[in-house]
């Protein structure tokens, strides 16, 4: 880490080519894909190694179990577009999830979350996210050192910017609307009870 200038995390990646397009647009940052699911970033791991992209990593992780090895070493952490167990964190405030999320950020790095959950996205276990619904999120966020910034709608350009594969398939900006929510890290969440039962980073998907 060391060896770059900033460090980006996309927890959530998904399939990773998020990650390879940064990677290749600045060599001096060092981007980070975080998802649970291993297979699914083997594909952009090869492609990383194949095309020299040192500075692209793959960790394979669950948002509620971190590697320590990641905690304070974000200048940036986005969430784009999430599903399953990760969407529900965010946006019910799991204190687990967002306690996580706080650890990976330097103090005032940003993180940036891009959503989007309508009456048609049934399976998801939850109804459909608006303003209100976000901006409620302020509170318990903070009790977990994150300050929200900004609740917008997101645009049909911060979406396409994201590079997001899954944005896609949902035809967020086009097909249906999503909301994009800014936080900062104030102070450092403090959950010592947790600290006992993060495993520690042994090996990377690159």
């Amino acid at each position: 880490m060391g060896r770059h200038s900033a460090v980006w995390i996309d927890l959530g990646t998904g399939d990773g080519r998020a990650v390879l397009a940064a990677a290749a647009a600045d060599a001096r940052r060092l981007v980070i894909g975080v998802d649970a699911n291993a297979a699914g970033m083997i594909e952009a791991s090869r492609k990383a190694t194949r095309g020299k992209l040192a500075n692209a990593l793959f960790v394979a992780a669950a948002a509620e179990r971190l590697p320590t090895e990641l905690d304070g070493v974000a200048d940036a952490v986005t969430v784009y577009f999430p599903w399953g167990s990760l969407l529900r964190g965010l946006v019910t405030a799991d204190p687990v999830v967002i306690a996580g999320l706080a650890r990976l950020l330097k103090p005032g790095a940003a993180l940036s979350i891009l959503v989007s959950v309508t009456e048609h996205d049934r399976g998801s276990g939850l109804p459909p996210i608006g303003e209100h619904d976000l901006r409620g999120l302020a509170e318990p966020y903070a009790a977990q050192g994150l300050t929200i910034t900004e609740v917008a709608p997101a645009t049909a350009a911060e979406i396409a910017a994201t590079g997001s594969s899954w944005a896609k398939r949902l035809g967020a900006g086009s097909q249906r609307g999503a909301w994009r929510i800014a936080a900062r890290r104030s102070d450092a969440p403090r959950v010592p009870e947790l600290a006992a039962e993060r495993p520690r980073l042994t090996a990377t998907g690159r």
